[in-house]
């Protein structure tokens, strides 16, 4: 839970909370608008994750372990990049701007990668999905922290007596100390046993720093290639949230286009929507302790259909704020509890303590594809089929995933897996 703050908190410093105090300088929009490419560095962050499988922190992985290691490192440059970041000044040098908050989004993606691998080892499977939900809760409380709360702070400072660019200057500097929740979270917290295994691996001992990356790269693609139904593996990864994000891409327009406010629409899905997608998470990681995964990933699978069909009712019944708050809630819960059932999955797929790190990177990268790149033409879809239309037909963009998990089961994929668990455990 501490490291989910600590993993949620650096994200809006280099986005949006950045993007307002660039805007309150008087920086264009053509340039704000540049800066969506700070986040590369969380899309791509798979490329470098077989350094941290491969590669251990001088002096702090021994002290620490190899996952803590790293954990305190990219804490500590997380503090020093959104100190540097405060420093800069938007209005005279956005340029400068752009590349502190570019380091601060690669030390924050690393950071997620190291939290990844630490949460997958440290946990069983039973527990991965409890374990995200909290996770997520706390992440959503971080990000809370480094924009709404982060705005405040620099009111406050204004209050004080500080200039606009002290306010900014301070502001940030506070969000930099926040980070150090999650390094005393580390430095309480006890290395996997998995990690302390992998540590003595013949492929982690070699020598050249070069070849330990390479051995830890092919061996992470080679070990995950060669297991029963990895194609088909693969292809659930990508298709199982894409009927959620396919509608989900759409839900903003589609609001303002039935005609509620944006106000309406900040309020119920900030407020109402946070605490159902907080409650739908802890709803999920009892799911699935109570039952097999395969079971929770059905129950995950259809109620993110069903939550689309209740857009569709939206659509129907037009401006009503009762009924908007009902459909926000339904699909912020039911969309929490497909997502942490999911991870659970996820973590379940990446047993090999060696390649943890890269694993994880490489399929939540695949996972996104439906949300980044499937969901692209979803505005076009809604255009020509109209709104009640295109919610149904979100609902049948379930039906791959359906087919797949059925397939899935079929050959015995979970049973290997829980085998798996059970003889790591």
């Amino acid at each position: 839970m501490f490291l989910g703050f600590s993993a949620g908190l650096p994200l809006a410093l280099s986005g949006s909370t950045l993007l307002v105090w660039m805007r309150e300088t008087g920086v264009d929009l053509g340039t704000i608008g540049l800066f969506a490419l700070v986040g590369t560095p969380y899309t791509l962050k798979f490329a470098w994750a077989p350094i941290v499988d491969a590669l251990d922190v001088p002096i702090l992985s021994r002290l620490l372990g190899r996952r803590r290691g790293w954990l305190v490192l990219t804490q500590i440059l997380l503090i020093a990049t959104i100190v540097g970041l405060s420093v800069c000044d938007p209005a005279r040098s956005p340029a400068l701007v752009a590349a502190g908050a570019l380091l601060v989004a690669t030390a924050s993606a690393t950071q997620d990668i190291v939290i990844d691998a630490f949460r997958v080892e440290s946990l069983p499977e039973n527990e991965q999905a409890a374990g995200m939900a909290s996770y997520v809760a706390a992440y959503r409380i971080g990000m809370l922290a480094s924009t709404a709360g982060a705005l405040f702070l620099v009111s406050g400072f204004e209050v004080m007596g500080f200039d606009k660019a002290s306010a900014w200057t301070w502001g940030y500097i506070t969000m930099a100390a926040l980070v150090g929740i999650g390094i005393v979270t580390t430095l309480l917290a006890t290395e996997p046993a998995a990690s302390e295994r992998a540590q003595r691996d013949p492929s982690h001992t070699i020598d050249n720093p070069a070849r330990r990356v390479m051995v830890a790269a092919t061996g992470a693609f080679s070990e995950f290639l060669t297991r029963d139904n990895a194609v088909l593996v693969l292809a659930f990864v990508i298709f199982f949230k894409f009927c959620d994000a396919f509608a989900g891409a759409m839900t903003a327009p589609f609001v303002i286009d039935l005609g509620f406010s944006r106000n309406d629409y900040a309020t119920i899905v900030k407020g109402v929507g946070l605490a159902a997608t907080l409650i739908g998470g802890f709803v999920g990681g009892t799911l699935a302790r109570a039952y097999p995964l395969v079971t929770a990933l059905w129950i995950g699978a259809l109620l993110q259909t069903a939550s689309n069909l209740v857009f569709a009712w939206q659509a129907m019944v037009g401006v009503n704020l009762w009924a908007l708050t009902l459909t926000i809630i339904v699909e912020n819960f039911t969309g929490a509890i497909g997502t942490v059932v999911f991870v659970a999955y996820l973590s379940a797929l990446c047993n090999s303590p060696l390649h943890t790190a890269t694993q994880y990177a490489l399929l939540t990268a695949l996972a996104a594809i439906g949300r980044t790149y499937l969901s692209s033409g979803a505005g076009y879809v809604a255009e020509a089929s109209g709104w009640v239309t295109f919610f149904m037909l979100s609902a049948v963009a379930a039906v791959p995933s359906f087919v797949l998990l059925a397939w899935l089961q079929r050959t015995d994929h979970f049973a290997a897996l829980a085998k798996r668990s059970a003889q790591d455990t």
